[in-house]
């Protein structure tokens, strides 16, 4: 097991730029999974760690050790693809141990090692078949098994649940949890999916065109995000953002006004007049019943319902201004169920609005 640090590393491929200035420092034993949308550098960064992309500049050490021209077989790193890339002629067992037959390790250790970790990971009985006759997760189970067998200092995961289905991909991603608890090994997982970020990661380095854009633990991220690509990137559902102008007495939201708390005002004071984008999270918008409702209350908008989800314990509500075309997802309890069409007045939890500049994406508050 290692510690893996990144400084200052580019990665440019002509006049491309894949990976711009990346740095960080994962402690020995920690998970971390980088995580942003399609083409923003996070595959790039796991593959140069491995050493199946060179750095163009920067410096990347495994352990104390200096890697940068070191050849990816002598990094002792593990690396598991989407695809799993296992060998078709060859049985589970054969696949587990070919990474330590290539090392010419005992075949007795080899023998004890595929036999320990078919039993983590309920191989046992499939050992003598190939991969065609594996499901999906089955053969993704064996691609991990190859990799746990050689003992590495860090794995490196590649979208490794991508072609799983749901309940497959649920049941795996906590063995994949469990695992890294027990064997404590410095891990590195890529995905794009932000619910694999949120429950695998110890830290989450989030990406965006090739640049770095936050690092912190999960909760972190969630509720301080550092700008609008990472709160509307990390959540499910998203973080809504709308257009609102600023005013002596709120916001402007599409013709209805949105009073905001005092800190805000103060902070933005000399701003009167100009656009931002506010951030409100689903589960901070509430239904007013017209039998609660109270004249002015502050941080009420009125929004027409446009589609509705059940989605079994809570409802997802699509509402819009009218006569615009900006959307504001609600999320509900499930004992309200509006209708397509209804009107609805709704309350913000103004303590958790956002205010980000519209053009940058810089968070202005909090």
């Amino acid at each position: 097991m290692a510690t893996v640090r990144l400084e200052n590393i580019k990665r440019r491929f002509n006049n491309v730029t894949a990976i711009e200035d990346v740095t960080f420092h994962i402690p020995d034993g920690e998970f971390w999974v980088l995580v942003g949308p399609s083409g923003c550098g996070k595959s790039t960064i796991l593959r140069t760690i491995a050493g199946l992309e060179m750095a163009t500049s920067g410096k990347l050490y495994i352990g104390e050790k200096l890697v940068n021209n070191i050849p990816a077989r002598q990094r002792d790193v593990a690396m598991v693809f989407q695809n799993y890339a296992l060998y078709p002629h060859m049985t589970v067992a054969q696949n587990i141990a070919f990474g330590l037959q290539m090392r010419k390790v005992d075949p007795n250790i080899i023998q004890e090692r595929v036999m320990s970790v078919a039993r983590s990971l309920s191989l046992e009985h499939l050992l003598e078949r190939k991969p065609k006759q594996l499901s999906g997760g089955q053969q993704q189970r064996v691609a991990l098994g190859r990799a746990i067998a050689r003992e590495p200092q860090v794995f490196l995961l590649d979208e490794p649940l991508s072609n799983l289905d749901a309940q497959l991909r649920d049941d795996t991603r906590a063995e994949l949890k469990q695992l890294h608890q027990e064997l404590g090994i410095t891990t590195i997982y890529v995905t794009h999916d932000q619910v694999e970020a949120m429950t695998l990661a110890d830290k989450i380095v989030v990406l965006n065109r090739g640049r770095i854009q936050q690092i912190g633990t999960p909760n972190t991220i969630y509720s301080q995000p550092t700008n609008r690509m990472v709160a509307t990137f990390l959540g499910s559902p998203s973080m809504n953002t709308v257009p609102a102008k600023f005013t002596s007495n709120g916001f402007d939201v599409v013709g209805q006004i949105l009073p905001c708390p005092n800190s805000v005002r103060e902070k933005l004071r000399p701003r009167i007049g100009q656009s931002f984008d506010l951030g409100i999270r689903p589960e901070h918008i509430s239904i007013v019943e017209s039998s609660e409702r109270e004249e002015g209350e502050p941080g009420e908008l009125t929004l027409e319902v446009k589609v509705v989800e059940p989605l079994g314990r809570e409802t997802l509500l699509r509402t819009g201004f009218p006569g615009s075309s900006a959307i504001l997802n609600v999320q509900i309890g499930t004992d309200i169920l509006p209708q397509r069409g209804d009107r609805l007045s709704l309350k913000f939890n103004l303590d958790k609005l956002f205010v980000f500049d519209s053009a940058t994406g810089d968070k202005l508050y909090p």
